[in-house]
């Protein structure tokens, strides 16, 4: 079994103002298996927690480790990160022109094995994976995500996440501008990777909307850049009832947490 251990991190980012702390004190352990939800108003460092965990150079860490089998992934680069299982699923994928889905696939896949994989397999693999999320074959041809749509390019995240077989994933808001059955189709995908994978997913959202298709063994309510209460699947549905306001700092309020 894998497991993912983030203890008492800090982050921070540059601003116009100054450098600003995001993360204040996250601790959170998530293990093979597991799906844990982390929700909370926009401006309350999940992204940030996300890209921190990725090796995003805009985001500083003050403080604290994030262990993934016992190794500090936060000393590693963000392609040793990679390698050593973790995945980020990105709520605005880039565009890459010039660079076909096949090719930018396989050597992903060559860079995280550590040898490529033979021809008629990968070929198999990738085929079958794009028909299972409603994929036309010639988006294998085309630059990855140019001009995709949004729902085209979350589909592309996910095939991402199916094809590398991380231990980790972390989903950063994979349902945003998603239409019902493009978050369908999406969620099956996740579930599929989980099923066959046993890997372990950190699912940023701000809304229950996935967690219908997704099945969340934990929920946490991340607001004022850590984590403020955790519960079972049920607290989602309380957080869909009375909002956020209540774990917010004394005078904030969801509304203002969007500035």
């Amino acid at each position: 079994m894998a497991t993912l251990e983030i203890k008492d991190l800090y982050a921070s980012v540059e601003t116009k103002e100054g450098r600003k702390q995001i993360l204040k004190g996250v601790n959170l352990t998530v293990n093979s298996n597991e799906t844990h939800a982390i929700m909370g108003p926009n401006g309350s460092g999940k992204s940030t927690l996300a890209y921190t965990l990725a090796g995003h150079p805009k985001y500083q860490v003050d403080s604290g480790v994030a262990l993934l089998d016992g190794e500090d992934i936060l000393t590693m680069t963000p392609d040793e990160r990679a390698k050593a299982g973790l995945f980020l699923a990105m709520q605005y994928p880039v565009e890459v022109p010039g660079v076909s889905m096949t090719n930018f696939l396989r050597t992903a896949k060559t860079e995280i094995d550590g040898k490529a994989p033979a021809i008629r397999q990968w070929t198999k693999d990738l085929s079958g994976a794009m028909k299972k999320l409603r994929m036309d074959a010639k988006f294998a041809q085309r630059s990855v995500n140019e001009g995709f749509s949004g729902g085209e390019k979350k589909r592309a995240e996910v095939l991402q996440l199916e094809l590398l077989k991380p231990k980790f994933a972390v989903l950063d808001e994979t349902d945003s501008g998603l239409d019902v059955d493009a978050l369908r189709i999406v969620s099956e995908g996740v579930n599929r990777a989980k099923e066959n994978t046993g890997l372990g997913i950190m699912m940023v959202t701000h809304y229950t909307r996935i967690l219908k298709y997704i099945k969340t063994d934990i929920v946490h309510v991340f607001a004022d850049g850590h984590f403020v209460k955790t519960g079972g699947p049920e607290l989602a549905d309380e957080l869909e009832e009375s909002g956020y306001d209540r774990y917010l700092p004394e005078g904030a309020n969801s509304e203002s947490a969007l500035a």
